[in-house]
């Protein structure tokens, strides 16, 4: 049964943290060198997780709470392969089988992991992705579901890396993160609204797939009409479910779109500050902050990840 949206509560989020420190990474705030008159911008490298993404941090969270009969009958999840890799990492130190219902046009990188994980994959459209994240159903798995971005432990377990934020930067004005499903930005930016009711919580999509500004634009959930594939397959989805729509109205204030060659600039630039490689979804905060839209800062963005095949990487930077 699906259950109702609620507000993301601080106590889960700080009981999230106690449940997953022995899994995931406390990443680092590295601040970005812009020179004397650049904004003042921060990146919070989720890119070193074990998995190489923050979904660890909600995945590690929604399994651990499941129950002996929800264990016994394996977990599935749906994913262009973050949360794939979450979930799977999650299972596989849990002891249960695991299956991903797969975007077939992922990075073979990514599918490549999931499987090295032990995944049983799914591979399937986008469009049918989709459709099973909206109707949290799949025909043919029975299995425990974990929703890739509509579930309240999972969120909460993002939630955990805003706490880290504010701990590290007590000053922080604006955080930004990446949007796909909405998970990300709303677990993050809960825990920063409980602690700091004032910091400015901002959304950064794609040209190609930004639902949420075009939600924005038309008052309530919608589709995005010119929806297009890019090598930023790890967020800019198709819509908006209303579910979402209600979780990220909550705490966020705001989006910026970025064009795709920003995108490839700011992946190149935390390459170039950080030595560490970002995927597309994990350089459009940077991005998004390089426009001004967002202020002088302090800033903080959110590098949600860096699994991109090697080759296309190179090929973006070049």
């Amino acid at each position: 049964m699906i259950q109702p949206v609620r507000p993301i509560a601080i106590d889960a989020i700080e009981g999230a943290r106690a449940r997953i420190a022995g899994t995931i990474l406390r990443t680092p705030l590295v601040r970005l060198d812009l020179g004397p008159d650049g904004p003042d911008i921060r990146l919070k490298l989720e890119n070193l997780q074990p998995t190489n993404a923050y979904k660890i941090r909600g995945a590690t969270n929604a399994v651990a709470q499941l129950s002996d009969e929800e264990r016994a009958r394996g977990v599935w999840t749906i994913s262009a392969g973050n949360a794939g890799q979450g979930v799977a990492y999650a299972a596989r130190k849990a002891g249960i089988p695991c299956s991903v219902v797969a975007i077939e046009t992922a990075p073979q990188t990514k599918l490549d992991r999931m499987r090295a994980l032990g995944a049983t994959i799914v591979p399937v459209s986008y469009e049918q992705a989709w459709k099973a994240a909206e109707a949290h159903a799949y025909e043919g798995l029975d299995g425990t579901f974990i929703h890739p971005f509509d579930n309240q432990n999972f969120i909460a377990g993002h939630g955990t890396m805003g706490l880290e934020i504010v701990e590290d930067l007590p000053n922080v004005a604006t955080l930004i993160t990446a949007i796909g499903g909405g998970g990300l930005i709303t677990g993050v930016g809960s825990a920063v609204k409980a602690l700091r009711p004032t910091v400015k919580v901002i959304g950064a999509e794609p040209e190609t797939a930004a639902p949420y500004a075009y939600s924005l634009g038309q008052g309530g959930p919608s589709k995005f009409p010119e929806w297009k594939a890019s090598f930023v397959d790890g967020a800019g989805g198709q819509s908006v479910t209303a579910r979402m729509w209600e979780r990220m109205g909550a705490v966020v204030d705001s989006t910026i779109t970025v064009t795709l060659d920003q995108t490839r600039d700011a992946m190149r630039l935390i390459a170039e500050k950080t030595r560490t490689i970002a995927e597309g979804a994990g350089a459009l905060s940077l991005a998004a902050a390089l426009t001004g839209q967002a202020g002088d800062g302090p800033i903080v963005c959110v590098v949600s990840g860096g699994n991109i095949d090697l080759a296309k990487f190179s090929e973006l930077v070049a």
